[in-house]
């Protein structure tokens, strides 16, 4: 790579990064200053202000799910991260999971994408046996959308089922109750294990004052009905009355100081070293254009301890990188996408991005050796699909490719998940795309996830869109036809781009690739504290 094209690359990458940082100032207001200053005036800390005086001092806080909602639900005023804060962070020196209401956006109220995120941080917290603090206050369930988020499986009553599963396998869950919480979200914080409620600010009843006196006639005020003093001296519903946000944080910090050690998975982990090559080179090594080559090797160089690592099988099935290395401390086993175009064993040149039945044998045989030694996967993609053609068809592609899959599917030590650039149709779901359970999955900000390429698509969409309107007797000239692609490949390249799923929680956010380290080790110590079940990948075809 020329110096011209790192600078390029470099150019690129800080512009997409500069875009993502904006758009996050924008989104931490969540419904804007008034709101919060609104909070302000009636004692209480917003979300996020709630977080920070909780979580312990210069520790990290791993977010989950900044963009949800992103350019969702516009008709309504927007989500601003799907109306609630979630993450990873540290309380009295333990690692939990924090869930917090944000009352800015209008009153904390369940979007459907609320309820998508809520079941996700659950998620996490329950395959990491994480403790789990949930921060209440929240106007209940948005009622014009309440047929997205009431009936089905994976709606707001799995919310409850999970308290339960939780407290089933012994996982902590501590509520405390910070303004409102009403009607079935009434059940989340009573079915956690303890329940704190601040006084004057917090309220809990399954139906308002409103509704009482619609319901049965009753004339009864708020405080009377489901506050502070009602709900711990009268019907011991609560367990802790605290008189402001200050004294309940304080106080969640000494119930969690007392929780014992659960013991851990037994991950590798020793003293992490700093990559010896410097990380921010990576924003000029990455080529964000799809069509151009870049060296995969160059980029785990960046991101791995010491930049060392040993690869696996590294003559074999090159359009895949296979190798064991460090990541701040932690033993990783690496499986890469490779977007050069190199040759095969057998001379033959291999399209970078490109799973090839070689390179899906390879990654398959990794993947199960790394179950074996019980070491953590990261999954770098950037991979534009499986090999096609009777060449490939002839050698068997579908048959190493569902090999892969096979593995990765039964795969039971954590799997991590960073979209490098593009993730493509099948080749996708291969390098542990979402449906196959990565613990933490996250886009760098020029990343790509879709069925397959935009200019693809839209030569597909366009060849099909033409055909019928040749069948209405319609006959578009080739500038209306340019047109009409125009069109079709803005319309599907929005919909590839990482704030699309972001938005949707297909992967849990957009990171700066300097944070790709962090990201990868706080999720490896997360998922330490879970036991690892046996690997059996069941029938394979050889």
């Amino acid at each position: 790579m020329n110096e011209i094209e790192f600078n390029q690359n470099e150019d690129a990458m800080k512009l997409a990064i500069y875009e993502m940082k904006s758009k996050l100032k924008k989104i931490h207001l969540g419904g804007g200053q008034k709101k919060i200053d609104s909070q302000h005036k009636n004692g209480k800390m917003t979300a996020r202000e709630r977080i920070d005086y909780l979580t312990d001092e210069s520790s990290e806080f791993l977010e989950i799910g900044s963009f949800v909602g992103e350019g969702m639900y516009e008709e309504y005023g927007g989500c601003p991260s799907g109306g609630v804060v979630a993450g990873i962070g540290y309380v009295s020196g333990r690692m939990c999971m924090i869930v917090a209401n944000d009352a800015t956006v209008k009153a904390g109220a369940w979007f459907p994408i609320t309820g998508k995120k809520n079941l996700r941080a659950q998620e996490i917290a329950m395959e990491n046996k994480l403790p789990i603090i949930y921060l209440v206050d929240s106007a209940g369930v948005f009622l014009p959308l309440q047929d997205e988020i009431f009936a089905d499986k994976e709606h707001f009553g799995r919310v409850f089922r999970n308290n339960a599963k939780m407290s089933a396998e012994g996982i902590p869950q501590i509520s405390a109750i910070m303004g409102s919480c009403v009607a079935g979200g009434a059940y989340l914080p009573i079915m956690s294990d303890e329940a704190l409620i601040v006084d004057k600010n917090g309220s809990i009843f399954l139906a308002g004052p409103y509704l009482v006196k619609a319901a049965i006639g009753e004339n009864v005020d708020q405080e009377t009905l489901g506050g502070a003093k009602t709900q711990t001296a009268i019907s011991g519903v609560c367990d802790y009355n605290m008189p402001d946000d200050q004294t309940c944080l304080d106080t969640i910090k000494g119930l969690v100081s007392h929780f014992g050690e659960r013991g851990n998975a037994g991950f590798d982990r020793i003293e992490a070293i700093a990559p010896a090559l410097k990380q921010e080179e990576i924003y000029g090594i990455y080529s964000g254009a799809t069509h151009k080559p870049y060296e995969t090797r160059e980029i785990i160089k960046r991101l791995v301890d010491d930049s060392k690592f040993t690869e696996y099988k590294a003559d074999y099935g090159q359009t895949i990188v296979c190798a064991y290395a460090r990541i701040d401390g932690w033993s990783v086993g690496i499986v890469a996408n490779q977007r050069n175009i190199v040759k095969s064993g057998k001379g033959e040149m291999q399209l970078g991005g490109v799973i090839y039945s070689d390179s899906a044998d390879k990654a398959a045989r990794f993947i199960m050796l790394c179950n074996q030694k019980k070491i953590p996967l990261v999954f770098l993609q950037d991979v534009t699909g499986f090999m096609v053609g009777s060449r490939s068809e002839h050698g068997g592609i579908i048959k190493d490719g569902a090999k892969m899959v096979n593995a990765v599917s039964n795969s039971t030590v954590p799997k991590f998940t960073i979209v490098v650039g593009n993730a493509y149709g099948a080749g996708y779901y291969a390098m542990c795309g979402k449906a196959y359970d990565p613990r933490l999955i996250v886009g760098w900000p020029l990343s790509k996830i879709a069925v397959m390429g935009g200019q693809q698509a839209a030569k597909v969409l366009l060849q099909i869109q033409v055909a019928s309107m040749k069948a209405k007797g319609q006959e578009p000239d080739e500038d209306a036809q340019n047109k009409l692609l125009t069109k079709i490949t803005e319309r599907y390249d929005r919909t590839t781009s990482p704030y699309h799923a972001a938005a949707r929680l297909w992967i849990d956010d957009i990171i700066d690739p300097l944070d790709t380290r962090k990201w990868i080790s706080m999720g490896i110590e997360a998922a330490n504290h879970a036991p690892v079940e046996k690997f059996n990948v069941g029938v394979l075809q050889v």
